[in-house]
């Protein structure tokens, strides 16, 4: 390619996101020209039906319902994933690479699942695979950890990493909502898709951990190797009495490195209400990384959206284009080794919330508190909240010392088999460390 040839991109998925980049990449040709130093030119857009009415500044012309024949076109030097799904998202990512193509991919689920192969052959081909976007949308953090956080020991993420989920939980907290209700409005706002699935379970929020506790560690982590429970359970009097004892309530993505293992996990926590992760609302993500010359920092900012996601898609674009401009090979990122083990949720040691509803009897506490001993777990507190003359039954909040889960989880069953409790309504995790 000469000093002055275009660089060519093939831009695969035309859905919000995928029409942002094609938007920027045609109306700001001029500047990103000059910030290159070279023409960029979209060369073509994959569809599924090229009947469709689009946006008018995108030409007719440039799309496409054939992938491969996008991917294998000469006029096409790098190829921009934004189709979402593992496949064929992955296949196609994989034969752009092996075609020597330089790749820019959000797809959180691909990175999650095949990263550590898919960057080893963007190496031998001495391609760039980048995927600032997969994580946070448009809040850095695939290139910090890449390069400016590079010399630190990294010790703990603790991070908020689903916006859809965030949003719902901070409607149960302000309004009282429920889980349902808050969950309707996230559909009709667009935050929630008509099958939210992947956000409320957790999923969405293990990809992403995935992607950068192998970055954060050095160490290969799939998404299937995270630990995760969505908030479907939550009531909206978990918010009420978390505030009550001085918490809030946050999906957390944790990755934490004990020795020679690596706890991974994504699920509901009570967060202390004085930490900053507490006090990220709405659709806004937050990650903390601590380091061991760092310190603590953290990253803010939205982690969805069209412009948002465009933006660090953009970025990803700009940096390998100017790479082929140079002539400069792509940045070795590091090797992934298999050196750290995934230590089983069982292991983990924490402080727990624990909400039961029982018979309004003499002696209640007392069975309760032998299932709990028994195990070695201890009470830090507890409160007895309003009780029900008509049903005689009162609702218990228990927060216990750090224990054990295994033993947490045989508290929990013991507890049920009790025939003074009636329920054992939830059971969160407490993460004072965040």
């Amino acid at each position: 390619m000469s000093d002055t040839s275009e660089i060519g991109i093939g831009l695969l998925g035309m859905g919000v996101v995928g029409s942002e980049v094609a938007r920027n990449l045609l109306l700001k040709a001029d500047r990103l020209a000059q910030q290159v130093g070279r023409p960029l030119r979209l060369r073509g857009i994959l569809v599924r039906d090229k009947s469709r009415r689009r946006d008018p500044a995108v030409p007719p012309a440039l799309l496409t319902t054939d992938p491969e024949d996008l991917v294998a076109r000469q006029d096409v030097h790098v190829v921009v994933e934004v189709m979402g799904g593992l496949r064929p998202a992955y296949d196609l990512i994989r034969s752009a690479l092996s075609q020597d193509k330089h790749v820019v991919t959000a797809n959180k689920e691909v990175m999650a699942t095949h990263g550590p192969e898919l960057v080893r052959l963007a190496e031998e081909q001495e391609v760039s695979l980048l995927y600032e976007a997969s994580v946070g949308g448009g809040i850095p953090l695939i290139g910090p950890l890449h390069k400016d956080l590079l010399a630190n020991e990294v010790s703990s993420l603790h991070a908020i990493i689903n916006g859809t989920t965030n949003y719902i939980l901070t409607r149960m907290s302000q309004e009282g909502a429920s889980f349902q209700t808050a969950l309707r409005q996230a559909q009709e706002l667009g935050y929630a898709e008509a099958n939210p699935a992947n956000d409320v379970e957790g999923a969405d929020a293990a990809y992403k951990l995935a992607i950068l506790a192998s970055l954060a560690f050095h160490s290969q982590v799939t998404g299937a190797q995270v630990y995760r429970e969505g908030i479907a359970r939550l009531s909206a009097v978990d918010f009420r009495y978390a505030q009550e004892l001085g918490y809030a309530i946050k999906l957390l993505a944790i990755a934490r490195r004990e020795d020679t293992a690596l706890s991974l996990r994504v699920h509901p926590c009570l967060v202390p209400e004085e930490h900053l992760l507490a006090k990220v609302d709405g659709v806004f993500n937050a990650i903390e990384v601590e380091g061991d010359l760092v310190g603590k920092v953290v990253f803010h900012g939205q982690g969805a959206g069209a412009k948002p996601t465009a933006s660090a898609i953009l970025g990803d674009i700009l940096e390998v284009a100017c790479n082929i401009a140079s002539g400069r090979k792509p940045a070795h990122t590091g090797n992934l080794k298999d050196g750290l083990s995934i230590l089983p949720i069982e292991e983990l040691v924490t402080q727990y919330y624990l909400r039961v509803t029982v018979s309004d009897s003499a002696g209640v506490l007392a069975k309760i508190a032998t299932v709990l001993g028994d195990l070695g777990i201890s009470i830090a507190s507890v409160i007895q909240k309003a009780a029900d003359a008509a049903s005689q039954t009162a609702e218990l909040v228990i927060m216990t010392h750090p224990a054990k889960e295994a033993y947490v989880r045989q508290a929990v069953q013991q507890m049920k088999a009790l025939d003074v409790v009636r329920e054992v309504g939830n059971v969160i995790r407490v993460e004072q460390q965040a």
